[in-house]
């Protein structure tokens, strides 16, 4: 006869079952599994307490293993479920995401999830799915742009990729730059605070030139790179490249995120980074530069619009 493994308690784990067991306000399942294990540790066999129980001896000998293997801690989950088998494989996805950035329906000025359903054979409530996901909304016109970019999936899932699963002894780095940032003076000095009057400032300022930031944002821990230049040619990007080599350990790889800025596809630095082999660039799709994290650094600034 195939006997149970043996549970042992201690005086401590013994309290601790016999509190839950007493308990008034937990989930009843949950007071039936610590039942279970408190009989399995007096040498009851598993036939034996489901008899008791009123249950099956395939859960009784299911909840003493998973004490056995897990502790309490296992009494008051249940295990992960692989649930439904997936019925829509990427390919779907890709032209749904395909169609609605990409394509118009031919009597309409955008698609609904009904029209989608229909070109794409999937159920309505699959499209909507889909284009939650992706945050695809073509329905709202004022507040949602559509990118044109053909490989916009593509790009998407690569940089959110980086973000969520980045690769082994490397440092994901969000690079970009702030232009025309203004070096303002008030025209005249303020007077201070002092008894019975607030300090004052004049309304109008000058202005003392602009510069631009270029900064790199480590997407692990926020630290972020910087470098002001008064430009923001290619010649002002290879500096700041080289600024991030310099600064960064050798023996790291880095994969940088940058938008579709001209500087960043100059000849000059794509020579520059085939000579660097460990520089990975990725480019966000048009008109997604959200998808660039360092747009948020920038917009905390003060003064940032």
């Amino acid at each position: 006869m195939r006997v149970a493994r043996p549970v042992v308690l201690d005086k401590q784990g013994k309290g601790a079952l016999e509190q839950l067991a007493r308990g008034r306000s937990l989930p009843a399942r949950l007071v039936e599994r610590v039942g279970i294990v408190l009989r399995a540790a007096t040498g009851l066999q598993d036939q034996q307490i489901a008899s008791e129980l009123g249950i099956t001896p395939e859960k009784a000998a299911r909840w003493r293993n998973r004490y056995l293997d897990g502790g309490i801690n296992a009494l008051e989950k249940d295990a992960s479920r692989p649930g439904r088998p997936r019925t829509i494989t990427d390919a779907q996805v890709a032209e749904v995401i395909q169609r609605t950035t990409q394509e118009k329906p031919a009597n309409a000025t955008h698609w609904s999830t009904r029209t989608m359903a229909a070109a794409a054979g999937l159920s309505e409530a699959s499209v909507r799915r889909i284009w939650h996901a992706n945050g695809l909304k073509p329905h709202l016109v004022k507040t949602f742009k559509i990118s044109n970019d053909a490989q916009f999936a593509e790009k998407l899932n690569a940089i959110v990729g980086l973000y969520l699963n980045p690769p082994e002894h490397a440092i994901v780095l969000c690079a970009d730059e702030k232009s025309q940032i203004q070096a303002l003076d008030r025209t005249q000095p303020g007077l201070p605070i002092k008894k019975g009057r607030c300090g004052t400032m004049t309304h109008d300022y000058k202005r003392n030139g602009t510069a631009t930031l270029f900064a790199a944002m480590n997407t692990l821990d926020g630290t972020v790179i910087s470098m002001c230049d008064d430009r923001h040619r290619h010649q002002e990007w290879l500096k700041f490249l080289r600024v991030i080599d310099a600064v960064t350990s050798p023996k790291k790889d880095l994969y940088l995120i940058v938008d579709n800025y001209a500087t960043q596809k100059h000849p000059k630095v794509k020579r520059w980074l085939t000579r660097h082999p460990r520089f990975h660039i990725h480019f966000t799709p048009t008109s997604s530069s959200w998808l660039n994290m360092v747009e948020r650094f920038f917009r905390e600034m003060p003064g940032s619009s």
